[in-house]
């Protein structure tokens, strides 16, 4: 699979560049590219996609947000329209954007849709949303799932326009096909038009004149669908991913919408997780501190073996390189801070006491700090800040 661009780089525009700016840009872009402009070049239409990817991320807040920060893989893996399932169709650029171009609207010719300078919209559904929990390691390494979802898929005994045998339909008269009215009042400033939806198909173009008997003139009906799906590695609580096409279709036709899913983390009952980074607290007896062991510590790939100093003080981070979350745009990888512990017995037995007694006093018991032992929040600075 090719390489995505970057979406500024697309529409010519640099991270600053205003809501107006990001707007003003794409008309641009896609009147240059639209096909109808460029029937010799057959890259024109694939550029005047890329060019409606990169506005519908850029010109929504919250896909600009997670696109800034985290790049292609912020928005699911492939980008703009919900991020998965393709690219975008030309019906859904011009449901989605077209507006945007006003009277000079280069879309109406392509789709054949213009009648008297007016445009019949494909209609879109309307989106799904679920939860989806995840567990540290399938947050820290990525995953495929399959998600049962409920939603309105277009009939196929009418094809989705909701009449008997697909066949039963005709154009609206009062529209004529467009879906839309005129009404022109006069007033002491002059005469004003205005354009409403058509009262008689509900702004459809057409009407049925035998429901079909499967979806009894609804065009759609319910089911229960399993759609696979890709988690990149590195999501966080609270991310936002969406599969394009995969969420109900409207009644009698139009482009189905998406489903969005929302990703929640389970929390671990050992590790915790920091950023990139995992955090875990290691408890060791005194014994083991002061004489040295190897010890089992958990990670998200299964157990890994680390070897304790003698000596090793309370408050001591070691370091396992590469053990952490993979970052979302797949360039790197945390690691795992081990945070070393000294437990100090709350009960002990008389033998027990006696015999600490005997140490209390000893030479190399008594706190020695040199001037290399850093303390706790020198440690925390060196670890994480560099």
């Amino acid at each position: 699979m090719a390489t995505k661009r970057d979406y500024y780089e697309v529409l010519g525009i640099d991270k600053n560049a205003s809501a107006d700016d990001i707007k003003k840009a794409y008309r641009k872009m896609a009147i240059k590219y639209h096909p109808d402009k460029n029937p010799d070049d057959p890259s024109a239409e694939e550029k005047f996609k890329e060019a409606a990817e990169a506005y519908d991320v850029l010109s929504d807040a919250q896909k600009k947000a997670r696109y800034d920060q985290f790049g292609h893989q912020g928005l699911g893996g492939n980008g703009g329209f919900g991020g998965y399932g393709g690219g975008p169709s030309m019906e859904d650029i011009f449901s989605q954007f077209g507006d945007i171009f006003g009277d000079e609207s280069p879309f109406g010719s392509f789709f054949g849709r213009s009648t008297g300078g007016q445009r019949q919209r494909v209609r879109r559904g309307s989106d799904l949303r679920i939860k989806l929990k995840l567990n540290l390691q399938e947050v820290a390494n990525g995953v495929e799932k399959k998600i049962k979802v409920k939603r309105h898929v277009t009939c196929t005994t009418c094809g989705g326009n909701g009449s008997k045998n697909g066949t039963a339909v005709t154009t609206c008269q009062t529209c004529n096909g467009t879906g839309q009215v005129r009404k022109v009042v006069n007033t002491m400033l002059g005469q004003m038009v205005s354009t409403n939806t058509c009262p008689t198909c509900n702004g459809e173009g057409k009407q049925v004149t035998d429901r079909c008997d499967t979806c009894f003139g609804e065009g759609r009906l319910l089911q229960e669908d399993v759609i696979p799906i890709k988690i990149p590695a590195g999501v966080a609580e609270g991310v936002q991913l969406s599969v394009s096409g995969k969420g109900n279709v409207p009644p009698r036709g139009g482009v189905a919408g998406d489903l969005l899913i929302l990703i929640e983390e389970e929390e671990d009952e050992e590790l915790k997780r920091d950023g990139t980074n995992i955090v875990f607290d290691l408890y060791v007896n005194f014994a083991d501190a002061a004489l040295g062991t190897s010890v089992e510590v958990p990670t998200i790939d299964g157990r890994a073996r680390i070897t304790l100093e003698p000596g090793t003080q309370s408050g001591k981070i070691l370091r396992l390189k590469g053990k952490g979350i993979k970052e979302l745009n797949g360039y790197g990888r945390g690691d795992q801070l081990v945070h070393v512990n000294v437990w100090t017995p709350r009960t002990l037995s008389s033998d027990e006491r006696a015999l600490l007694e005997r140490l209390r006093s000893a030479p190399n018991f008594l706190p020695k700090p040199n001037k290399n032992e850093k303390g706790f929040f020198e440690k925390m600075k060196d670890f994480f800040h560099g």
